[in-house]
C-alpha cells in the first residue's frame, strides 16, 4: 500500500477529456451516447461510464488498445501474445482463457457480441475506431445478458470528423510494421468512409508472429430529412501463433521461449500452435424521427466466421454464423404537463442466433488429423427492454429500466450420438439510477442494477470436447455510488465510485491433467471495489508561450474481491483472493504541448501482485511500467512520431494462465521495445 500512495503521490492522476482542437484551442464537453434513446453529458449520466476519446487513442502506440484501456479504473486488458486480447470489467478474467465473456459489446448499434456469449475484439484493428465508451458494472436493463459491465465502440466515419484521407506507416522491434488508410467523403446527403489496416509483428517469443488484415466500411445516408439509413460492416483476416505458458523457472531462464515439449506432450513450436480467424461482420441501422419528441431505431446484422486453432493437444476448427436483430422506439425530451418536468422513454427488442459446427480433429505438426469429437450448437438469445428517465428540473435525473432476457441452446454431440437442448429460467434485469446536480460542476450519483451471464457456447463445449449442461447462469446484484467534478470549460475532471458486487454461481476455469479445460460454478464471489480518475489541465491549450498545454491524468483502483461459499475438490476457497485481479492498479500520465506543433506523453501504470490459482498458493509479482511517445506535427498534415513502451525493462507477465497445470502461467511480455512512424492527415 506504501508503493501505491507513493505511485499516487509522484504521478497523481486517467483523463477523460476532450483533446483540444488545433484551431479554435476549446475543450469540449463530453457526452455518453451508449444508453438508447438519451443522451447525458458525462457529468450527469446516473452510472459508471467513461469515454475515451479519439484524441486519447491516438496518444498511444496504436497497435493495440491496451495501454488506453488500461487507463481507465476497473478495466483490465491482457495481450498474452501480439493479437490474444483478453478484457475483463471489475473482475471477469475467471472465465477468460482467451477473447471475452460476460461483457456485452457494440460497434454503433449493431451488437459485437454473438448469442453465444463471445465477443472477437482482436479481429478489428484500433485505429478502426474513433471513440470509446465503457459502462461500468452489470448494466443489461437496455443491452442485454452481462455481469461485467457494456462497451461501445464508435467506428471510423460514425462521429463528426472532417479529415478526408489519413495514413499512417509504422514500424518498430520485434519485426512491427502497421499500416493504415482511411478515406472519407461526403456528397449531398451520402456519406462513406473506408478504412483498411495491414498488421503485422514476429512477436517477442518464439511463435509468437502475428499477420492481420482489415477492412471495414461506415457509410450514411440521410435520404430525407426525418430517415438515415446506415451501413457499417467489416472483414478480418486474422492469424497469430500462441506461444503458451511457461513456468515461473523457464520464464526466468529465458522469457522468450515457448512452451516447451514434455515427456508425454510437444511443444508450441512443433504443434504450430495458434489462431486462425476469418470474420466478415455487417449491419444495417436505420433511424426515423417520427415527430419533434419520437425516435424509432431498427438494426439488422450477421456475420460469419472460420476459426482454426490448432493447439498442444488437437486441432478445433469452427464454424459460426450469427443473425439477429435490435429494435427501440424512443421518446425523448417530452415535457409532462406544466409541471416542468421533462421524460424520456425507450422501449425495444433485441434477438439474435449463432450457430457454431465445432469439429476437433488430431494436430499432426499443424496439420488436421483424425477427426476425435464433433458438435452443431445453435445458441439463441432475446430480451425485450424499458427504460424511462424523469428529469424534475435541471438538477435530478432519475432513472427505472429493466429487460427480460431468454437464453436457450440445442446441440447435436455427432461423436457421443446425443441430442438435446437446454432452456434457462427467464431473467429479469433491473436497474435504477439516481444522479444530483450538487452545483454546476459537481453531481453525485447512485445505482442498484442487476447482473445476468448464462455461460457462452466456449464454456459449454471447452476444449475437453465434453458438452457440460450443468453448467448454470450468473447472477448478483450491484450497489454502487458516486461523485463527478467538471469544472468550467473541463479543466478539472475528478471520477470517485465505491461499489458492492455480490454474484453468484461465478463461472471459473479449470484444467485437466493433459491441458483441456473445462468450467464449472464455483458458487459465488463478494466484490468491494474503490475507482478514481481524474485530469487537470495545469497550463491550458493555448497559441503561444513555451508550453502550449499541460494535462496531468491518472487513475487508481482498489479491488477486494473474495470467493465466498466455493469448495472443489474437497479443498475450501471461500475467502481467497479473487483469480487474476490484483487488489491496488495506478495509472498516471503527463502530456506536455511545446512549440511547433510538438508533444511529448508519458505513461505510467503500477500493478500490485495477482494470484495465479484458486487456493492463492502462486502470485505474480508487482511491476511498474512506463511508456512514452514523441510526436511533431511539421505541417497541418503530416506528423513524424516515435516511441517506447516498457522503459524500466520490467519482468512481468501481461496475461496469465490462470490454475494452469504444472504451473505454466506466465505469459512474458516484451522487454524495453521502441516504434516510430508518419501520419498524414487531409
Amino acid at each position: 500500500m506504501k508503493k501505491v500512495l507513493l505511485a499516487l503521490g509522484i504521478l497523481p492522476l486517467a483523463s477523460y477529456a476532450q483533446s483540444y482542437s488545433d484551431t479554435t484551442h476549446r475543450l469540449r464537453e463530453v457526452t455518453i451516447q451508449a444508453y438508447p434513446g438519451k443522451q447525458f453529458t458525462l457529468l450527469q449520466v446516473p452510472t459508471s461510464s467513461t469515454v475515451l476519446t479519439s484524441r486519447q487513442l491516438q496518444l498511444q502506440q496504436g497497435v493495440t488498445l491496451l495501454p488506453a484501456m488500461n487507463t481507465v479504473p476497473g478495466v483490465r486488458m491482457e495481450e498474452r501474445s501480439p493479437g490474444s486480447y483478453r478484457l475483463s470489467l471489475r473482475g471477469s478474467l475467471l472465465r477468460s482463457p482467451f477473447g471475452i465473456r460476460n461483457v456485452k459489446m457494440y460497434l454503433d448499434e449493431i451488437p459485437l457480441t454473438d448469442a453465444g456469449g463471445n465477443s472477437y475484439l482482436n479481429l478489428s484493428d484500433p485505429g478502426s475506431f474513433q471513440g470509446i465508451e465503457i459502462l461500468k458494472g452489470p448494466d443489461g436493463s437496455q443491452f442485454g445478458a452481462n455481469s461485467g459491465g457494456v462497451v461501445l465502440l464508435h467506428p471510423a466515419g460514425t462521429l463528426p470528423d472532417s479529415n478526408h484521407v489519413r495514413a499512417d506507416i509504422q514500424g518498430g522491434s520485434y519485426g512491427l510494421f502497421r499500416e493504415q488508410l482511411g478515406w472519407q467523403q461526403q456528397s449531398g446527403n451520402y456519406k462513406v468512409n473506408i478504412y483498411q489496416a495491414v498488421h503485422r509483428s514476429d512477436g517477442y517469443r518464439d511463435n509468437s508472429a502475428m499477420k492481420r488484415y482489415y477492412v471495414q466500411t461506415a457509410q450514411e445516408w440521410q435520404y430525407n430529412p426525418h430517415n438515415q439509413l446506415k451501413l457499417i460492416a467489416f472483414y478480418s483476416d486474422l492469424n497469430y501463433r500462441t506461444p503458451g505458458g511457461l513456468t515461473l523457472a523457464q520464464m526466468e531462464a529465458n522469457p522468450k521461449a515457448s512452451r516447451p515439449a514434455t515427456p508425454t506432450l510437444p511443444g508450441a513450436i512443433t504443434q504450430q500452435a495458434g489462431i486462425r480467424n476469418k470474420t466478415a461482420f455487417g449491419g444495417l441501422v436505420h433511424t426515423s424521427q417520427l415527430s419533434e419528441h419520437w425516435r424509432h431505431v431498427i438494426t439488422v446484422f450477421g456475420s460469419n466466421t472460420h476459426f482454426e486453432n490448432p493447439f498442444i493437444t488437437n486441432f478445433e476448427a469452427r464454424d459460426e454464423n450469427t443473425a439477429g436483430a435490435r429494435t427501440y422506439f424512443a421518446l425523448q425530451d417530452q415535457q409532462i404537463g406544466n409541471t416542468g418536468m421533462r421524460m424520456d422513454w425507450t422501449t425495444g427488442m433485441e434477438w439474435q442466433q449463432t450457430t457454431s459446427d465445432i469439429d476437433n480433429y488430431g494436430n499432426r505438426a499443424g496439420v488436421r488429423d483424425t477427426l476425435q469429437a464433433a458438435s452443431d450448437i445453435t445458441a439463441r438469445q432475446y430480451f425485450y427492454f424499458t427504460g424511462l428517465t424523469f428529469r424534475p428540473g435541471k438538477q435530478w435525473v432519475a432513472e427505472a429500466a429493466v429487460s427480460l432476457n431468454y437464453y436457450r441452446y440445442h446441440f447435436n454431440d455427432v461423436a457421443a450420438g446425443t441430442d438435446g437442448k437446454k432452456k434457462f429460467t427467464a431473467e429479469l434485469m433491473p436497474r435504477f439510477s439516481l444522479s444530483y446536480l450538487i452545483t454546476p460542476s459537481l453531481a453525485a450519483r447512485a445505482t442498484v442494477s442487476r447482473g445476468y451471464s448464462p455461460p457462452s457456447i466456449a464454456e459449454v463445449r471447452a476444449s475437453d470436447n465434453i458438452i457440460n449442461t450443468a453448467l448454470q447462469a450468473e447472477t448478483g446484484w450491484n450497489y454502487e455510488t458516486g461523485l463527478r467534478l467538471n469544472t468550467r470549460n473541463n479543466r478539472f475532471q475528478l471520477d470517485a465510485s465505491v461499489f458492492y458486487y455480490k454474484l453468484e454461481e461465478a463461472i471459473v476455469r479449470k484444467l485437466h491433467d493433459d491441458g483441456t479445460e473445462f468450467f464449472t460454478n464455483a458458487g459465488g464471489t463478494n466484490q468491494t471495489g474503490v475507482e478514481f480518475q481524474g485530469s487537470a489541465w495545469l497550463e491550458t491549450p493555448r497559441t503561444s508561450g513555451f508550453f502550449r498545454g499541460i494535462q496531468l491524468q491518472g487513475s487508481y483502483t482498489y479491488s477486494h474481491f473474495r470467493f465466498s461459499n466455493y469448495n472443489n475438490a474437497g479443498k475450501d476457497f471461500s475467502g481467497n483472493a479473487l483469480t487474476g485481479v490484483p487488489e491496488n492498479v495506478v495509472t498516471s500520465a503527463l502530456l506536455i504541448e511545446l512549440p511547433a506543433r510538438v508533444s511529448l506523453y508519458t505513461q505510467y501504470n503500477y500493478t500490485t501482485r495477482l494470484p495465479l490459482d484458486d487456493a492463492n498458493t502462486s502470485f505474480a509479482k508487482e511491476y511498474h511500467l512506463v511508456q512514452t511517445k514523441l510526436n511533431w506535427g511539421v505541417n497541418r498534415w503530416l506528423a513524424i512520431y516515435a516511441g517506447a513502451d516498457n522503459l524500466l525493462n520490467q519482468r512481468y507477465s501481461l496475461g496469465n494462465d490462470l490454475n494452469a497445470v504444472g504451473a505454466r502461467y506466465y505469459n512474458p511480455a516484451p522487454d524495453r521495445n521502441y516504434y516510430g512512424g508518419v501520419r498524414i492527415l487531409l
